[in-house]
């Protein structure tokens, strides 16, 4: 389903960029009424704090703030109890996500008029009826800009797609809308989709809720933002290099990367469509663990491969977790051989490890990263096959400027050329090598093999880093390689909130040395005192649809140790 035929753009790309933005703040602009006066002192401050977090509490009202600080599980409950109504809901969690616009810049549009149509059908609906619609009635939800939403613009971070509209709401928002969901804000992308960095030149740079001067991360950084602040509790983001798991990482909630395959990506829009030879998923990102299997449960029991014929027709299996039955073996990666995690991840992984062994039946080993550097070659000769002309002339089109990391990762990576059919089938190849390589050292872990000739006694479940640190400060997010390898092996993980930088504990060794210059350049980055405070979040990885025993192990992790390790909001 591609959007409307995009129209060439005669205006100068600033005119093109501040309609975008005035578009944007007239939606924010029809938020219902009942602000407090703190917020409006805000509105119109031209000095925001440098950290977000403690704001809406402040500057919103007492209830509004009680209802959105509840985890999406609650909030369903709730309202399938009757206890909340679906407009009291949409109407908290649209005037929070305008506040998180003004703190953090990761809005492109606010629905009030269908999210607060919706919601009052859905009250009438369960008023008359005695009993809700689906899943997520009533339960308001983000949704990056790229999906598509029917009569809506749908640019993917290009000025000159501007003036793009999409034909009908992408199929897993069609999902969600039958179960029940109400849909109340867009979120920000980086322009070209290929930053861990959330900036375009329509709507600028969308910053971190803990630190204004570090990133969200991206490419669903909006989404990052304003789940971080509470404006949504679940949103749908993509990943094809770490888009979901590097703004869920820095911004200190939950993310998950499924497998391809799995989730509905029909109705997105995005460059070389269609032609991905790294799989780019849709997935969930929320204030908890249990929002991100809702969220798979909801779209696989739709049975979306019905409608969707590439998706494979796998329905949503829970696994038992019990290493009291089945021993649980957890590998642990502490770096990828090529860049070394900053200290407050390093520390981070130790505490979580020390609790894992000491939990009855769960056995900690030693992962060694294998060839990343052939990974990073073929996935980044993989990302573009027509060597980014796609993308240069989406962005002479209308004359924007090429953004920093735009440049850096098309431009300036020698990696990208536009591959004949020969070399494009040597890089396929290569990267299906690189898999079943992979698979044999997954396969190695092995103890034996029973009876039957299985193999038994292999790792669970790789735990590692999210990235070499903390989230970075803007335009210095260049290293991918703890993300993007597993959208390579098209791997499932989670992303999870674990700790925060403690600049006191948190010390560079003075005898560091580095693996390699990459590592050499990663260390430059590290700044304590900046980063004091920061997320800390980790990776869990499992093998290709294996995503609900991802998911399923985190949860049994998260109740075994108590996880995060700290408090967070």
């Amino acid at each position: 389903m591609p959007p409307s035929k995009k129209i060439k753009l005669h205006r100068p790309w600033q005119d093109v960029a501040k309609e975008a933005q005035d578009y944007r703040d007239a939606s924010i602009a029809r938020v219902t009424p009942g602000l407090p006066a703190a917020f409006e002192q805000i509105q119109f401050s031209e000095e925001l704090p440098v950290s977000s977090m403690d704001v809406c509490g402040k500057a919103l009202h007492p209830r509004d703030f009680k209802i959105t600080q509840y985890l999406p599980e609650e909030l369903i409950k709730m309202l399938a109890e009757g206890e909340l109504t679906a407009v009291d809901v949409t109407t908290a969690f649209l005037r929070r996500s305008r506040l998180a616009q003004k703190l953090v810049n990761c809005i492109t549009e606010l629905l009030p008029e269908r999210a607060l149509d919706r919601a009052k059908y859905l009250d009438e609906y369960y008023q008359k009826h005695k009993k809700t619609v689906g899943l997520l009635h009533g339960l308001p939800i983000s949704v990056k800009e790229m999906m598509g939403m029917k009569g809506l613009g749908l640019n993917g971070g290009f000025v000159a797609w501007w003036d793009r509209k999409a034909k009908e709401d992408a199929h897993v928002l069609q999902i969600l809308w039958n179960a029940g969901a109400v849909f109340h804000a867009r979120t920000t992308e980086p322009q070209t989709m290929m930053h861990l960095e959330t900036d375009s030149n329509l709507y600028g740079v969308t910053v971190n809720p803990y630190n204004r001067n570090v990133t969200a991360g991206g490419s669903s950084g909006g989404e990052g933002a304003l789940i971080g602040l509470r404006g949504s509790c679940l949103g749908v983001g993509t990943d094809i290099g770490g888009s979901i798991r590097s703004p869920a990482a820095n911004c200190g909630i939950y993310g998950f990367k499924p497998t391809g395959s799995r989730i509905p990506t029909d109705g997105w829009c995005s460059t070389a469509a269609g032609a991905e030879p790294i799989p780019c998923v849709v997935g969930p990102m929320s204030t908890s663990l249990e929002g991100l299997k809702i969220f798979m449960q909801t779209v696989l029991a739709a049975k979306p491969w019905l409608e969707e014929p590439e998706l494979v027709p796998i329905p949503w299996q829970w696994p038992a977790i019990n290493p009291q039955i089945k021993p649980l073996k957890i590998a642990v990666m502490w770096n990828d051989g090529v860049v070394t995690p900053h200290p407050p991840v390093t520390r981070t992984m130790k505490e979580v490890i020390a609790r894992l062994e000491a939990i009855d039946n769960v056995e900690v080993v030693d992962w060694k990263p294998y060839l990343q550097d052939e990974a990073r070659a073929i996935i980044s000769s993989l990302y573009y096959p027509d060597g980014g002309d796609e993308e240069a002339t989406v962005i002479a089109e209308s004359g924007e400027p090429w953004l920093p990391l735009s440049n850096w990762i098309i431009k300036e990576n020698p990696c990208v050329k536009k591959l004949s059919p020969h070399k494009m089938y040597y890089w396929l190849e290569e990267r299906e090598a690189y898999r079943k390589e992979y698979a044999k050292v997954w396969n190695d872990t092995a103890t034996g093999r029973n009876e039957a000739g299985n193999l038994e006694g292999m790792v669970d479940i790789i735990l590692c880093p999210v990235g070499p640190g903390a989230a970075p400060k803007h335009n210095t997010a260049k290293y991918w390689g703890y993300t993007s390898q597993w959208n390579l092996l098209d791997y499932p993980t989670a992303v999870f909130p674990a700790s925060k930088v403690d600049k006191e504990k948190d010390i560079l060794a003075e005898d560091f040395k580095p693996m390699t210059d990459i590592d050499e350049e990663n260390c430059k980055l590290y700044d304590p005192d900046m980063f004091n405070g920061l997320p800390i979040s980790l990776q869990l990885v499992g093998r290709r649809f294996e995503d609900e025993k991802v998911l399923a192990i985190l949860e049994y992790l998260k109740e075994k140790i108590g996880l995060p390790l700290v408090a967070f909001p």
